[in-house]
């Protein structure tokens, strides 16, 4: 007979719910997790992995129309859209079963089916119609987030896309309306532009990235708009008009005018909401916020045994984020010494577009609105041998610190390869260095890392190759 009583149960197989249970049994702990569809959630089957997979498949298809620059020459070639898709969804099973393994590896049981709990320390897991009740001394929840509906603006999965019909298009749309400028609106807007189709973005803030820093949202509009993608910036979609096989959108802009247009498809990336439906939360006496689960900072909930992580607790909704609070949880349960609570100021941000985005801790307006005196430095990609030698020479590094102490506040970057490059500056902010210990650091050359060390030199205008 299966075993159904657990030291740890987490209930949600996605990078919060995954790394959780690994750690945990790591510790020690005899756990299981429980998991309705594929391990590795909506990130590694439907959202980063994937999409990461489809943003490659468009960088080389633009490479390819740079050949001349570096002394190549090809002819008639094309892309196939579903081989495109093909190759997406193949990088997605790869890694799903990589988790499924290490599921084996650590004995961690894998139950499968949609949990419930049914009392203290008690879950019930259904399948096929099929209800089985397990026990765990305590329970992570770590059910994730799906996306927004906005009324008149449902995803329909036909016409109207949500980002899992934008991830598998059976044909390639001529023309697109992206709803919302975040990072996912962002990056499907990338991927459909640089493969050739009209993309027009519309968003109901004054500018795309509205999370990022002022300066690198401007950039990255400048970039965006070179490449033929239309922006509408304090704009909403008054409607849609379905049609037989294209959608008309109303467009109404922050002075009351309005546009029409007619496109292919819709894609709508208007943010997201906590997965807290049916899983008992109510008779728990779980508080539940906007549709996010409240939590201290060590992930606890305020019932006893009974814990929650990842977007199913709120912003930001990154998989590193879901991972450190999936540790953090662990190590509590286990009584695990020297355990710190999440800092979301140390939280980096990636956006995967082309241009790419990346970012640590505060915007410069942010810093300022704090009441500190600040210091800010910035170095151009058109100054880095690297960047010139790669062809990549458009971007820009910029650094934020409190003029007093030293603190690096923030850092913001928009270019080549940044989403690799922000790990550097999340290093330096969790292990507290100061400007002047960045200033004294050493960089490889030729790198486009050396960007990174002359933003933080530029902040005391010391910077040398610009």
């Amino acid at each position: 007979m299966a075993d159904t009583s657990f030291d740890v149960i987490v209930v949600g197989g996605g990078p919060g719910g995954y790394v959780c249970a690994i750690r945990a049994a790591q510790l020690g702990l005899k756990t299981a997790v429980v998991e309705r569809d594929k391990l590795g959630g909506i990130c590694l089957n439907w959202g980063c992995i994937p999409t990461k997979a489809l943003l490659r498949s468009s960088e080389i298809w633009h490479l390819m129309h740079r050949l001349n620059e570096f002394g190549f020459s090809a002819e008639n070639f094309k892309f196939d859209i579903s081989k495109i898709v093909l190759r997406s969804r193949k990088v997605s099973q790869q890694l799903s079963s990589g988790v499924g393994f290490l599921m084996k590896k650590h004995k961690i049981t894998v139950v499968e089916g949609e949990a419930k709990l049914s009392g203290k320390g008690k879950l019930s897991v259904t399948k096929d119609g099929k209800t089985a009740e397990y026990a765990a001394k305590n329970i992570v929840l770590a059910t994730g987030a799906r996306a927004r509906n906005l009324p008149g603006l449902e995803a329909d999965g036909k016409l109207v896309w949500s980002y899992r019909e934008a991830m598998v298009p059976e044909t390639f749309p001529t023309s697109l309306l992206v709803i919302g400028s975040g990072a996912i609106g962002i990056e499907f807007a990338s991927f459909y532009r640089t493969l050739g189709a009209e993309v027009t973005v519309v968003e109901v803030l004054d500018r795309v990235l509205p999370v990022e820093d002022e300066e690198i949202s401007q950039l990255a509009t400048k970039a965006f708009t070179k490449q033929g993608m239309k922006i509408r910036v304090s704009t909403t979609v008054e409607k849609l008009e379905r049609g037989k096989d294209n959608v008309t959108a109303t467009l109404k802009a922050k002075d009351g005018r309005t546009e029409t247009i007619t496109v292919d498809r819709v894609i709508s990336a208007v943010g997201i909401v906590g997965n807290v439906e049916n899983i008992g939360l109510e008779a728990a006496g779980v508080k539940v916020e906007k549709t996010h689960v409240v939590v201290n900072e060590w992930g606890e909930t305020g019932v006893p045994g009974l814990w929650a992580i990842g977007d199913l607790v709120g912003a930001p909704w990154l998989a590193h984020k879901a991972m450190h609070e999936g540790v953090i949880v662990a190590e509590r349960i286990a009584g695990a010494k020297g355990v710190h609570p999440l800092d979301t100021s140390k939280v980096p941000g990636c956006t995967y577009c082309w241009p790419q985005v990346a970012s640590i801790g505060m915007t410069e307006a942010k810093a300022k609105a704090s009441g500190r005196k600040i210091k800010v430095g910035r170095f151009p990609f058109i100054g880095n041998g690297k960047a010139i030698a790669l062809g990549d020479s458009e971007g820009l590094i910029k650094t934020v610190f409190d003029a007093d102490t030293g603190e690096m506040l923030g850092a913001h970057m928009i270019g080549a390869e940044v989403t690799e490059l922000i790990q550097g500056y999340a290093i330096a902010k969790s292990g507290e260095l100061t400007e002047a210990e960045l200033a004294g650091t050493i960089f490889p050359h030729p790198t486009l890392s050396e960007m990174m060390h002359e933003a933080v030199l530029d902040a005391d205008k010391k910077a040398l190759h610009i």
